[in-house]
């Protein structure tokens, strides 16, 4: 049977509906630490480590990486408030997770997020128990995306042992980059969240869809 039997999904704008508030808990975390930047500077980081991207948006200093540290603090705590405001599944996702498991395909989270604020994010969204295998976070990896060990953290933790094996799931450049980087047999792009068609469809991948829903179109 020509299907993976382990599927790694991104979160926000892939399987967490994003209505902005990373971009929004970035951008002003930087400017209250006297950095500004542009939504396209914003863009060009969705996906990667948070941690790291608050270090690459901080200016050149003696003190850049004290000042990265606290930038990367508050934006923590902006983006829980946002999220306590509320956060939904993107539509169809549960209902994937559901489909796969069914199948006896496991079914892994990865994301950037640090493990405090994806369990601010899981527990919001009632996904404690239940709907995945693992999830591996952007402090648990040496380096995050485009580097694949996001990627490989899940096939441990789920005794996959080959990429010919996976599918990745993602809704940035950075996620398409990190596919190919790992080998994946599936290296799927969605067009739900940060990156527009035009964006992923120069990277490396294998289908380009318009949400997690339509996944099982492509594994059926």
């Amino acid at each position: 049977m020509d299907r993976p039997k382990l599927v790694i999904f991104d979160m926000a704008g892939t399987t967490v509906e994003d209505h902005g508030q990373v971009p929004a808990a970035f951008q002003s975390a930087l400017s209250e630490h006297g950095v500004s930047v542009t939504p396209e500077q914003i863009n060009a980081i969705r996906g990667a480590s948070k941690r790291q991207a608050v270090l690459t948006l901080t200016p050149e200093g003696s003190d850049r990486q004290q000042r990265a540290e606290r930038t990367y603090v508050l934006f923590k705590q902006l983006l829980a408030q946002r999220f306590a405001a509320g956060v939904r599944a993107m539509p169809g996702a549960m209902e994937t997770f559901a489909w796969l498991r069914e199948r006896e395909v496991k079914v892994a989270l990865n994301t950037g997020f640090d493990r405090e604020i994806t369990d601010l994010l899981l527990s919001a969204l009632g996904w404690t128990t239940g709907h995945v295998d693992t999830v591996v976070c952007g402090d648990e990896v040496p380096r995050g995306r485009p580097a694949p060990y996001l990627i490989f953290r899940c096939m441990e933790a789920t005794a996959i042992l080959s990429v010919h094996q996976i599918a990745v799931i993602g809704d940035t450049a950075l996620d398409l980059e990190a596919g190919y980087n790992a080998g994946a047999r599936w290296n799927v792009g969605v067009l739900s969240g940060a990156h527009a068609q035009e964006q992923l469809q120069r990277l490396p991948h294998t289908h380009l869809l318009n949400s997690v829903a339509e996944l099982p179109s492509i594994l059926d």
